[in-house]
């Protein structure tokens, strides 16, 4: 007897049968059968299903890791009603009408019973079905721990933990199927010597009972429909695998490879991530934000808080992507859903498709019936989490049409928080222009502006302290000039405009940014991003600085920007907000109208903050103010 085995002795029925509880549809307790199946040489494998389900099963297998559904449907409910006389031509005659419903096997790589079949399969091991025969299946699921906990526990010891919470099952076809299962495994036993029986964690005390007590069950098998292969829709694998599509293809890409799995639970989370964040970026190219490792941290980190007060080891979907909408935004959130719907293995296979929703399924000709899981694992709660996606390409180009192309405005939340922005960063120059007049002095009575650590260590011999002495600015900013991205295409920015202000809280404003034609993101509202503006206030009256021909000396776009700010400033200083320093070129500029730059570096600033300042929207007309919060998402 193998080492494993000899910790299961809780779990045996006799010397003869081994029992494995699993939940149903859990990655860990397929590594658990697999494990167990591995450790030593067993010359039966019995499941909890019915024998018309096994040639479908075992076929369907085979077209691993390609998933499907092996569907069963039911006998119609027989309803009495009076003749009148006529054919009621209505009535479907196919079995699979609307009012009909079928129970079915998920071939899915990462549900523990369809990993012992396959694993008998290669081993040639027989493979018994031993569940009763039913018309109309009854499923019923529980709410079980987290499988997580196996990676600490041994399946005995998990078993034992979740006993006393397992409800009896209900009299009538549950308490049947168990009976039925136990008088089976006494048949076995007979022709076998060592039997591996894996059912549901939620039956295995009551068949272990009946198997005891030799429980007699009086029910026969039912007269049923013979069974199908359907290919799972992959788009709809969501809602028939018992793990996440992306972390099934893990498993599968893990068994492939020889590769560890031990873990892809938790670790298949962090390799989704990833891919997210590279279909963000492809997505939104320089309009994303930076997706950078402490965001991640502070992203799993209240990942982790959310699953501790769900109560649980490992996260769920709707955990992973309410925490990816509030800490990274929608954008990010919708391509973390997207990345856990991919499953890389969806090779075409000869079967009819078949669409899944939930508890529902699709077939090609558009019938739907209702659907019950014939291994049913841990009860789910479907939740909603409200998201903005990008609308399809047909629906924006219908939105270009109707643009009316002489009205346009900003939307106000975005226009408070850039003039806020502009006021920091006139602040931070007007630090800047102070910083050349500070001095030293020895302490006397006040720490002035703070103490000056050089200074003092200069002059440590002589025992005295020196503090900073910063006098006030003298002088003030009326224009900041923001270049966010230089040097800039004109490909890339191809819209240039100046906006002047609708109230006196606004600056003036001239811009160039991408077209936000390109960018519809509902009916008369376009989206774009800042290569560079420049900000006047108070604001004033200005020609348009792209058709001033004053200003037609400029070769760049950058220079056109600097040249009007120097010209319609008042006051002396200029702010230039930009990743490094002006050149003599740009100096010489402010110079040729009197003015003097002063750099304000913009990785002074949080990147973030800047990412999302980047990006504004258009709107046709200030009636579309009413409703365009319902459209405009956070990037």
């Amino acid at each position: 007897m193998g080492r494993y085995l000899t910790t299961m002795n809780a779990l045996q029925f006799s010397d003869k049968i081994w029992c494995l509880p699993i939940i149903h549809g859990s990655g860990d307790f397929a590594i658990e059968v697999r494990r167990m199946m591995l450790s030593d040489h067993f010359d039966c494998l019995a499941v909890p299903l019915p024998p018309s389900f096994q040639y479908d099963v075992e076929r369907a297998i085979a077209f691993l890791p390609s998933v499907s559904f092996v569907v069963q449907p039911e006998a119609p409910p027989v309803t009495a009603r009076e003749w009148t006389g006529f054919e009621d031509e209505s009535e479907p005659d196919d079995i699979f009408a609307p009012t009909r419903a079928a129970s079915y096997v998920p071939i899915d790589p990462c549900q523990g019973v369809i990993t012992g079949l396959r694993i008998a399969i290669e081993e040639r091991m027989p493979r018994v079905f031993i569940d009763l025969e039913t018309a109309e299946f009854e499923t019923y699921f529980g709410v079980l721990p987290d499988p997580y906990a196996l990676k600490h526990v041994s399946p005995e010891k998990f078993a034992a933990a979740v006993l006393p919470s397992i409800p009896r099952g209900q009299e009538g076809q549950p308490r049947d199927r168990v009976n039925f299962m136990a008088e089976r495994l006494h048949e076995l036993e007979k022709r076998h010597s060592k039997i591996l029986f894996i059912c549901s964690l939620l039956d295995w005390p009551w068949i272990r009972e009946a198997y005891v007590e030799k429980t007699v069950c009086d029910t026969t098998d039912d007269e049923v429909e013979s069974t199908s292969i359907y290919a799972v829709d992959p788009g709809t694998l969501l809602f028939g695998l018992g793990e996440l599509p992306y972390i099934t293809g893990l498993y599968e890409q893990a068994r492939s490879e020889l590769g560890e799995d031990e873990n892809l639970s938790i670790d298949g989370v962090k390799a989704m991530l990833l891919a997210a964040r590279d279909r963000y970026q492809k997505n939104l190219g320089k309009r994303a934000r930076k997706i950078s490792p402490k965001l991640l941290r502070v992203y799993l980190q209240y990942v982790r808080n959310l699953t501790l007060t769900e109560r649980r080891l490992s996260p769920t979907l709707y955990t992973l992507i309410i925490a990816a909408k509030q800490i990274a935004g929608d954008q990010f959130a919708i391509a973390l859903a997207d990345a856990a719907r991919e499953y890389p293995f969806d090779g075409r296979i000869p079967y009819p498709p078949i669409r899944l929703g939930i508890d529902r399924g699709q077939l090609a000709d558009g019938t739907i019936f209702g659907l019950k899981n014939r291994l049913p694992g841990q009860a789910l709660e479907w939740r909603s989490c409200k998201l903005k996606p990008e609308p399809p390409k047909p629906q924006q180009e219908d939105w270009v049409m109707q643009w009316n192309p002489h009205r346009q405005c900003s939307w106000p939340p975005e226009d408070v928080a850039i003039e806020k922005f502009r006021t920091h960063v006139k602040d931070a120059a007007l630090n800047l222009l102070g910083t050349d007049l500070a001095r030293s002095e020895k302490f006397s009575t006040s720490l002035k502006d703070g103490l000056d650590i050089r200074e003092t260590l200069r002059n440590w011999h002589t025992g005295n302290l020196y503090v900073k002495v910063m006098p006030p600015a003298r002088g003030t900013l009326d224009c900041v000039v923001m270049l966010f991205d230089s040097p800039a295409d004109p490909r890339d920015y191809p819209w240039r405009v100046t906006w002047h202000a609708e109230h006196h809280d606004e600056s003036t404003l001239a811009l160039f940014a991408t077209n936000y034609l390109q960018e519809l993101v509902g009916p008369g509202i376009g989206q774009a991003s800042y290569g560079g503006a420049v900000f006047l206030f108070p604001p004033r009256p200005i020609p348009d600085i792209w058709t001033n021909p004053r200003f037609d000396f400029t070769d760049t776009l950058e220079e056109r920007l600097i040249a009007s700010a120097c010209y319609h400033a008042k006051e002396r200083h200029v702010a230039l907000l930009s990743h490094g320093p002006p050149g003599l070129a740009w100096r010489q500029l402010a110079k040729k109208f009197g003015k003097k730059l002063i750099h304000v570096p913009l990785g002074k600033f949080s990147q973030e903050t800047i990412q999302q300042l980047r990006v504004f929207h258009v709107l046709n007309g200030q009636k579309i103010r009413t409703f365009a919060a319902d459209f405009i998402r956070k990037v």
